[in-house]
């Protein structure tokens, strides 16, 4: 029977509530295991709050889970009995997502799940309380003794009740430096191993046609005239893939490919930097879009968006990504 396994993230901010409010619309899973890791006290504040009359199944550390489908709950012996500010970043919120995601990189580098979805973290809440990570990919890459440079960030658009619907899925080349550095950061392996990686993922879901690949500058350089990037790095990058037998594109100027990356002519885009290409997805996709770690030896994936303190509490924050990136975790890992 297959277990995903889901983190609460920060747990002062919206994974509780995504989580139960899930659950209590969906009911506990009839086919599959669910064990969500982290504190329980937030959780069951959640649960009450809406009034959901779910029961999660107590798992200790360690111990086998029981051989039948349902709801279960794993909370690491560090975090028993914590309290937390709800709608606050602190570092106790910190601390609790990252103990529980090294709980479950456990679980599935283990074997004991077969998917990974994260809630949400604050990076700067997880940094203060020790982790020194920038964030799930880094951190999950780590504990997968894969390294940064070989895992791919890429997010898409998911319809879980229509996937075959048109939507943008773009990777990224760099994923969470400041912009002054991104530059130096774009190599020729990092570009193809992005690709290799997005290939891979389309031929996952069933995908076909080339990958479309963002200049750095704008207008992709227009030939070196501004900037040099595109001439010295991207090209003779593509042209190795090409070589390889992958399906690219580009370097395109990334102020027009979204455009027709969106009426499906391409099924993924690869921009060289955050912004550059999350942008264009977010405005198309934020409600309904997934972050999926691509290179890791597991399925991982989130909702693609923050711990969103301000809606705590609140009931006014979607679960559409996270219902998402649980539908996305379910099929990469064999089925709905």
């Amino acid at each position: 029977m297959r277990t995903l396994c889901v983190t609460l993230g920060d747990p002062c901010g919206l994974g509780p509530e995504l989580v139960a409010r899930h659950f209590a619309e969906t009911g506990a899973p009839t086919a599959e295991r669910v064990l969500v890791v982290g504190p329980e006290k937030p959780l069951r504040r959640e649960l009450e709050r809406i009034g959901a009359p779910l029961t999660f199944g107590r798992v200790a550390p360690g111990e086998v889970l029981p051989d039948r489908a349902g709801l279960y709950l794993l909370e690491p012996p560090e975090l028993a009995g914590m309290d937390f500010t709800l709608g606050e970043p602190t570092e106790a919120g910190g601390l609790a997502a990252g103990v529980s995601l090294d709980a479950a990189a456990r679980l599935v580098l283990d074997g004991k799940a077969q998917a990974l979805v994260t809630c949400p973290l604050n990076k700067a809440m997880l940094q203060q309380a020790g982790f020194a990570f920038s964030g799930h990919t880094e951190f999950l890459a780590d504990r997968a003794g894969v390294g940064a440079d070989k895992v791919c960030m890429h997010l898409c658009g998911h319809d879980p009740d229509d996937p075959a619907a048109p939507m943008l899925r773009v990777s990224l080349v760099t994923t969470h430096p400041a912009l002054r550095d991104v530059a130096g950061l774009i190599t020729g392996e990092r570009i193809l191993n992005c690709l290799r990686l997005t290939a891979e993922f389309l031929g996952r879901l069933g995908l076909a046609g080339p990958v479309a690949v963002c200049g750095l500058n704008p207008h992709a350089g227009e030939s070196g005239r501004i900037g040099d990037e595109e001439i010295t790095t991207i090209i003779p990058a593509l042209e190795q893939a090409r070589r390889g037998g992958l399906d690219v594109v580009g370097p395109l100027p990334a102020d027009t490919v979204f455009h027709f990356a969106a009426q499906g002519q391409y099924p993924a885009v690869l921009a060289m930097y955050h912004d550059q290409g999350l942008g264009p997805l977010k405005l198309l996709h934020f409600s309904r879009a997934v972050n999926v770690t691509l290179g890791l030896p597991f399925v991982r994936t989130s909702p693609d968006h923050g711990t969103g303190y301000d809606l705590v509490g609140t009931g006014k924050a979607s679960v559409q990504s996270f219902r998402a990136a649980l539908d996305m975790a379910r099929r990469l890992a064999g089925g709905r």
